[in-house]
């Protein structure tokens, strides 16, 4: 395993992310192995797959010219680096543990949720398979929910579900990387549950001693969840942090704790 990820960690040597584009992929090409993903994601790098060919046509089309201007590094490991790109944003909007917060309408709708309780850890791949239906474009593509599903078995990937009662209703997914967890997708069933997915996520890796969650791209969305911008600079010293959290608690909690 060492040795794999030694390998892995050597494809992104020459790459300086932080030069990188802000709003275009900073790479094309590699692999989604377990090894490969995991160094990505510690040098502030999220995997983007596409799995049909008129969409890796459409990435060639779009960021060919950067490609050859060489402002995007090539990653080998593929036959058409256009079918896989790897996403660095700056800014990048993140959750400090320290300075979460609920807006008021969802700390009202939980005060009045009883029956929903979260839990983390305890179904990670229906999560992930949840966060992929409906999706037009499925960048959770099988390849890559493989990768997800060993990563999770080696402690790398954690989610959080909520649920009402005995029923799944809502869920977040991502890789831990020190004090930092990059949340890649959630999905929601019932009004309001994937933002409780996010805001329990931020409090039990608080507890655990995390710094900050990341939400990956800036949205309306993401600022509703508490995201801030920070430069990309900052996002790759917040991963550099020596901090080491502990597991996250994955007992059954009632949801409305986090309105305390």
């Amino acid at each position: 395993m060492i040795r794999t990820q030694d390998r892995a960690e050597s494809l992104w040597e020459s790459l300086n992310v932080d030069a990188g584009p802000a709003a275009q992929p900073v790479a094309l090409g590699g692999n989604l192995e377990p090894a490969t993903v995991l160094a990505a994601y510690r040098r502030g790098l999220y995997p983007f797959p596409v799995d049909t060919v008129e969409a890796a046509i459409v990435n060639e089309l779009t960021y060919d010219a950067d490609v050859q201007a060489r402002r995007i590094h090539i990653v080998p490991g593929r036959d058409d680096p256009f079918t896989l790109s790897w996403w660095s944003p700056d800014p990048r909007p993140v959750i400090r543990v320290d300075q979460a917060r609920i807006q008021r309408s969802l700390r009202q709708q939980l005060r009045n949720r009883a029956d929903w309780t979260t839990t983390a850890d305890t179904c990670f791949a229906e999560v992930v398979r949840r966060c992929r239906v409906g999706r037009a474009q499925r960048w959770l593509t099988d390849d890559l929910m493989r990768s997800l599903s060993l990563l999770h078995e080696q402690g790398h990937a954690h989610s959080v579900e909520v649920w009402d009662r005995d029923e799944l209703i809502g869920g977040v997914f991502g890789i831990t990387v020190g004090a930092v967890f990059s949340a890649d997708s959630q999905f929601t069933l019932r009004s309001g549950a994937g933002k409780t997915a996010v805001a329990d996520l931020t409090r039990r890796f608080a507890e655990a001693g995390g710094a900050a969650v990341d939400v990956q791209r800036e949205s309306d969305h993401a600022r509703l969840l508490g995201a801030s911008p920070i430069p990309r600079s900052r996002y790759l010293d917040l991963l550099a942090l020596p901090t080491d959290p502990q597991p996250l608690d994955t007992r059954k909690l009632p949801a409305r704790r986090l309105t305390e």
